[in-house]
């Protein structure tokens, strides 16, 4: 990663969020912050869509508004992940689909990825799904280990790790040199701001987006982080 730009846009709903980067050949990859979960990424004029949800969660997102999807990407099958009409309105005849088995199964297309599985998209990009889950007790029944995906995205070089529902697993310890983290934050269902502040610290991206957020006041982790070398960017992902 050699540049980092913060931009501001206003999208088709509100106003955006978007984040610009540039890989090592000089690619810009840029991150719109849609909503919770949902992330928008235009690649070199490619356009990749995480959990698209729209009107399963408030605000509600008109994905009929948004440029068709040559890539999409879903996490697993909650409700404010995975939204079959979302995936309908950015989808056409040529757009990848990955998502986990359990999607798999509900829409009945796109292919399938399990933990540990890795595919090679295009010549410049990568995918490789990685282990999401609950570890605290009480908590393992709503993600159970080996159902969900979290995902590395590889564009070019610059390696994107996007957590999914999780808490601070044993096997973030085996993601090596992350760019760019999504880490979710909030308990009971994902991490508390101790757990993500530890799972940065173990991953060490250079730059972190706490995301799937809700009301958990993650000013916390910018604070924490303040003396790991992490560049911490808050958007609106509540």
């Amino acid at each position: 990663m050699t540049a980092i730009a913060c931009l501001m846009t206003f999208g088709c709903q509100a106003q955006q969020q978007t984040d610009e980067f540039t890989t090592k050949s000089g690619k810009k990859v840029r991150f719109t912050c849609i909503k919770h979960a949902s992330i928008q990424i235009n690649y070199n004029g490619l356009e990749i869509e995480v959990d698209p949800v729209g009107k399963g969660m408030k605000p509600e997102t008109d994905y009929s508004q948004f440029p068709k999807a040559d890539l999409i990407l879903v996490t697993h099958e909650h409700h404010d992940h995975f939204d079959a009409d979302a995936i309908a309105q950015l989808r056409t005849g040529s757009t990848k689909i990955f998502l986990n088995p359990a999607v798999q199964k509900m829409l009945g297309s796109g292919k399938a990825l399990k933990n540990g599985d890795k595919v090679k998209v295009a010549d410049d990009i990568t995918l490789e799904a990685v282990p999401a889950y609950n570890t605290t007790p009480g908590r393992e029944q709503f993600h159970p280990k080996g159902r969900d995906n979290g995902y590395i995205l590889t564009l070019d070089g610059l390696r994107i790790y996007i957590a999914g529902d999780t808490e601070d697993i044993p096997e973030m310890a085996n993601l090596k040199d992350i760019d760019i983290a999504f880490l979710p934050c909030n308990q009971p269902y994902t991490m508390t701001v101790e757990q993500a502040v530890r799972a940065a610290k173990v991953i060490k991206p250079k730059v972190l987006f706490p995301y799937h957020y809700n009301d958990t006041p993650v000013n916390q982790i910018t604070l924490q982080l303040y003396r790991e070398g992490i560049k911490v960017l808050i958007r609106n992902y509540q």
